[in-house]
């Protein structure tokens, strides 16, 4: 599985991030970030775009925490740069890439074990 999620990490962060570009591009608005109002405002739009939003919005708030308790159990470190990740460049890549990163923790624990 560490390698599906490595390629799901990889599309996660690329695939919604070609869209990011290309609306970087045609307003000047880098990563949706330069121009903060003009993002909000695009964010909630309508009521269809807020419910999206405060829906994301929610679940990354519940990936922070869960992948602050995980990180911890398994001794995952550097847990701050995937968030950093996920802020900057999308949940659809931190939250496999932190599936990823959990699986090789898991993978190395097993194998030391066993030997």
């Amino acid at each position: 599985m560490k390698k599906v999620y490595l390629v799901l990490a990889i599309i996660g962060f690329a695939l919604p991030n070609y869209f990011v570009f290309w609306e970087s591009v045609e307003t000047g608005n880098i990563l949706l970030y330069t121009h903060i109002s003009a993002t909000l405002a695009g964010m909630f739009a309508n009521r269809i775009s807020s419910i999206f939003m405060i829906d994301l919005l929610i679940v990354v708030f519940i990936f922070i925490i869960w992948t602050y308790q995980e990180s911890k159990s398994f001794g995952i470190k550097g847990i701050g740069w995937l968030w950093f990740a996920t802020f900057l460049l999308g949940l659809s890549g931190g939250f496999p890439m932190f599936l990823y990163l959990r699986e090789k923790k898991l993978n190395e624990s097993s194998s030391s074990s066993s030997d």
